[in-house]
Formats: C-alpha cells, sequence, structure tokens
C-alpha cells in the first residue's frame, strides 16, 4: 500500500488509530527501505489525534533512518501541544523520551517552532493532502 492509497482509506483523521499505530510500526522496522512517505502521513495522522502517548512512536518513525529524519517534521512530535509534548517527555523514564526532548528543545531554540500552532499545522497538511 502507497500513500496515496492510504490516504483514500484513511484520511487525515481516522476514527480508529490502531491500523495506523501497527503501519507505523512495521514501517519503522524496515529502516531505509521503508516508505517515508507512508510514514510520514501515519505521523500526520497522529498528530491530528493529539495523543501524547504517539509521541515515542513518532519519534522512533523519525528515528528509523535517516531518510525517515528527513521526512517527518519535528513539529509532528507536538500534536497534543508543543509545551504539552516537553512536560511529557521530560517526565518520560525511558532514553528515548530524553533523546526526543534534547532534539525538540533544539529545534526550537533555532526557530523551528516560530508561530507554531497544532491547528495551523494541521490546517497545512489538510492543505497539502487538500482533504
Amino acid at each position: 500500500m502507497d500513500e496515496d492509497e492510504w490516504f483514500r482509506r484513511h484520511g487525515l483523521r481516522p476514527a480508529d488509530l490502531d491500523p495506523v499505530r501497527e503501519l507505523l510500526a512495521e514501517l519503522s522496522g524496515q529502516g531505509w527501505e521503508a516508505d517515508t512517505l507512508l510514514m510520514r502521513l501515519c505521523c500526520i495522522q497522529l498528530f491530528n489525534a493529539g495523543l501524547l502517548d504517539d509521541v515515542l512512536r513518532i519519534w522512533d518513525a523519525k528515528e528509523s533512518s535517516f531518510d525517515a529524519h528527513c521526512s517527518i517534521d519535528v513539529q509532528l512530535l507536538c500534536g497534543a501541544g508543543l509545551a504539552e509534548t516537553k512536560t511529557y517527555l521530560a517526565a518520560h523514564p525511558s532514553p528515548e523520551g530524553a533523546d526526543a526532548l534534547e532534539w525538540l528543545l533544539g529545534c526550537e531554540e533555532t526557530g523551528d517552532f516560530e508561530e507554531f500552532s497544532v491547528t495551523g499545522r494541521s490546517e497545512a497538511y489538510a492543505r497539502y493532502y487538500r482533504a
């Protein structure tokens, strides 16, 4: 399945996120062979749901390969909001949580979150996919 087919089937706001999570985990395990455009779409779908439990899933996908790292925007970690995500990651006991927070803070420091809003980002993705 490619990005277009997944989008036709599920849109940007799927009612059931379990298939999205499963596909993202599968793709993340494929390393450099994964379809990063499809991974990005899955991350956008999770971003739109805004659940903190998905932050490290998105981070894992982002870190699965160089191509995925470049394709999956750091802002996609923040579907619940920037402050909420930083608080969540700061309290998370895993090394991945610390790594994600360090990257996020560095990106924030360099201006990647200027004028960031969940709504604005979501609208930009909807325009991109013409949803």
